[in-house]
């Protein structure tokens, strides 16, 4: 497989992303609202749940305008996640993407509305007058919300928060992160699978592996939080340590945690092979990446 095709998809991608996200992210929000909106969304970060959407899109011939804005929206819901938790009422950090967090750089208040208008922005992107069938845009706020609600990521952050200095099993951290983490990534795909046509059979392949692939993604960031420098994480490292908060590499020891991560991967590629799906490369090509990344 040529990775300069999909180096070149990528790049291609998040340019298309971030134009959008710079058209919708507006600056003109009342009282430096925008300006902070802009500062936390804008510029940084891996863009993981937009490729996604993008990936899965293209791998059911779906349509990209659905596609793209569905991208942006994930992307505003996970960025609104990271500003409120880094607040001294969550998680209390300081730095975020290779820069201040946006509470010390705005205020605590002005971190939460943006928080917040982001979180409604993100309906909104969804929801045009024109361009995407109502139906599909009724399907995709769902999915959204369910990934984005108790029984998904704000779920697993509650449990999270309630798991702070306590012993969880295997089982018990799979499942917060599964919420915490995994839902939202698994959506990613299945909101770009939704603007595309799939069998049942098709559906529950994406569906798995996206689902091996948002578990994945969190063993890896406990991995990293304990074998990298802050100034390569582009946020403070050994931050669950100090905390005394609960992960894979605490539950299962390093080499398990790296062993489990490498076995989700396989489990994410072996959905792709069942899925029967031809146009699947930068989907198999993503898993690699999230499991091989060293920030």
């Amino acid at each position: 497989m040529n990775m300069n095709r999909f180096d070149a998809w990528v790049h291609e991608s998040l340019v298309q992303v971030e134009q959008a996200l710079d058209a919708w992210v507006c600056p003109e929000a009342p009282a430096g609202l925008g300006e902070a909106m802009r500062y936390a969304v804008l510029g940084a970060g891996k863009r993981l749940r937009p490729l996604l959407v993008l990936a899965a899109a293209q791998a059911v011939r779906g349509q990209y305008a659905a596609a793209l804005r569905a991208a942006c929206a994930v992307e505003l819901i996970h960025a609104y996640s990271l500003v409120h938790d880094d607040m001294p009422c969550m998680d209390n950090d300081v730095l975020r993407r290779g820069k201040p967090t946006l509470h010390v750089a705005f205020g605590e208040a002005k971190a939460m509305l943006a928080g917040d208008a982001m979180q409604a922005l993100a309906f909104e992107v969804l929801t045009p007058e024109t361009g995407v069938d109502p139906l599909l845009q009724v399907r995709l706020c769902a999915m959204l919300a369910r990934a984005s609600g108790p029984e998904g990521m704000a779920g697993g952050q509650a449990i999270d928060l309630a798991s702070v200095g306590q012993q969880l099993s295997r089982e018990q951290l799979h499942d917060m992160h599964r919420r915490k983490t995994g839902v939202l990534l698994q959506g990613s795909v299945l909101m770009g699978a939704a603007c595309g046509q799939t069998t049942p059979e098709q559906w529950q392949a994406l569906s798995d592996y996206g689902a091996a692939l948002g578990v994945a993604f969190q063993v890896v960031d406990d991995i990293l939080d304990v074998t990298q420098a802050s100034d390569v994480l582009g946020k403070t490292a050994g931050k669950d340590e100090d905390c005394n908060k609960p992960t894979f590499v605490s539950v299962m020891g390093l080499q398990a945690a790296s062993d489990y991560a490498d076995e989700l991967r396989q489990r994410a590629q072996a959905a792709l092979q069942a899925s029967g799906l031809e146009d699947t490369q930068w989907l198999s090509l993503l898993a690699d990446k999230v499991v091989e990344r060293q920030h």
